[in-house]
């Protein structure tokens, strides 16, 4: 058997406990597909990356990343988590790093910005690799059983229930209230009559808080293994995307501040911001904290 070194990260925060755990495997040379799946089920977190030579020398690293389940083309706490893992591992062996990472992933480049971080923690700010991407709206009643809500608990006003995506596809509902919110749960059941033909497997429900700009949000997940996620960075990122496409500006920079993860216990704080030009958007960026909160060896899995 391989030892094999991890770290863990609480990601979308800096308080650990809180945010979405991520664990990641700094130099994962040597570790098959079958292993890395195996390990990502083991640590039995939303996401775990594998972090390998990149193919281009312009590129910073080839960065792997599995659910419990299967392997992601991208996906948002994993690439923060993981530049910010990477710049404390260099710092710490005193090597000289730049400000920004260049990860390769299915999805494309994703460019990372390191930013300043504060009380042992970093902080990232990621560019998502695809542009906004939106699939056919959804009935209101399919959207609200998969959340366990009655129909008139979900709103189709800013949007309908539709999937959205910037590198990786979610379904995106607006409930009725913060309550409502509270209320939602992922039902098994309805996620299997309904998303697979929708080439999704995550629901990502929010609605409006009480500053402009400002939203709160859940993502459930259970057909990945995962009952509620803590914090979804490129759910989040699909998400005020679609806002600001429609919204009634034709070009704008919208700065948006999602709440997730205070349901379950974990407090998360995604930062968003969106480029608008001529009616299109342009790029879509999230941002923020990580904290490492543990280290260790372990075997890898036949």
């Amino acid at each position: 058997m391989t030892a094999v070194r991890f770290l863990v990260a609480d990601v979308f925060t800096a308080t650990p406990g809180c945010g979405n755990p991520l664990a990641v495997v700094p130099d994962a040379r040597g570790l098959s597909t079958r292993q890395m799946q195996a390990l990502a089920r083991e640590f039995g977190f939303s996401e775990t990356t594998f972090v390998l030579p990149p193919a281009s020398v312009a590129s910073s690293a080839r960065v792997r990343i599995f659910t419990p389940r299967t392997e992601v083309p991208f996906a948002g706490h994993p690439n923060i988590g993981t530049a910010v893992v990477l710049a404390q591992e260099r710092g710490a062996r005193r090597r000289m790093f730049g400000d920004s990472f260049r990860f390769e992933q299915r999805a494309g480049l994703v460019p990372v910005r390191l930013l300043r971080g504060g009380g042992g923690s970093g902080a990232a700010e990621l560019t998502a690799p695809e542009g906004l991407t939106l699939g056919a709206p959804l009935r209101v009643a399919a959207a609200a059983a998969c959340l366990g809500l009655p129909a008139a608990q979900v709103r189709s006003r800013t949007h309908a229930p539709r999937v959205a995506s910037v590198g990786l596809p979610f379904l995106i509902v607006e409930v009725a209230s913060r309550a409502a919110l509270a209320r939602a749960r992922g039902d098994l059941a309805a996620h299997a009559a309904t998303l697979p033909r929708l080439g999704v497997d995550a629901v990502f429900a929010w609605c409006r808080g009480a500053r402009a700009g400002e939203l709160h949000a859940r993502t459930f997940s259970p057909l990945d293994g995962i009952a509620e996620d803590p914090a979804t960075g490129s759910a989040a990122a699909a998400a005020v995307a679609l806002l600001t496409l429609a919204a009634p500006a034709q070009s704008a920079r919208a700065r948006w501040r999602v709440h997730q993860g205070e349901d379950m216990g974990r407090p998360s704080r995604i930062q968003g911001t969106v480029e608008k030009g001529g009616g299109a958007i342009l790029a879509v960026r999230i941002a923020g904290r990580a904290v490492i909160v543990m280290e260790g060896r372990l075997r890898a899995l036949p």
